[in-house]
């Protein structure tokens, strides 16, 4: 299973979506300071996921999720703010 996540910046208004197969492992790695983008903005909190039977389905929801209409998507029904 591959998990499609979305995480939101406690600091900062600025999320992140990114795959995963191990997500403890990945989120623990966002909020230790291992990724270039997600450093500057820690820490995080997981805020949405999926989970996709194949590398390719996740993604594209990937894309989907980075594109304008996957971001107003995110928006509307995730942040709801």
């Amino acid at each position: 299973m591959y998990i499609l996540y979305v995480l939101k910046s406690k600091t900062a208004k600025k999320s992140y979506v990114g795959i995963t197969i191990d997500l403890t492992r990945r989120i623990n790695e966002h909020n230790s300071g291992k990724n270039f983008y997600t450093k500057r903005y820690c820490p995080w909190n997981l805020i949405y996921k999926e989970e996709l039977s194949s590398w390719g389905e996740a993604r594209k929801r990937e894309k989907y999720l980075k594109s304008a209409v996957g971001r107003r998507f995110l928006k509307k029904f995730v942040f709801k703010e």
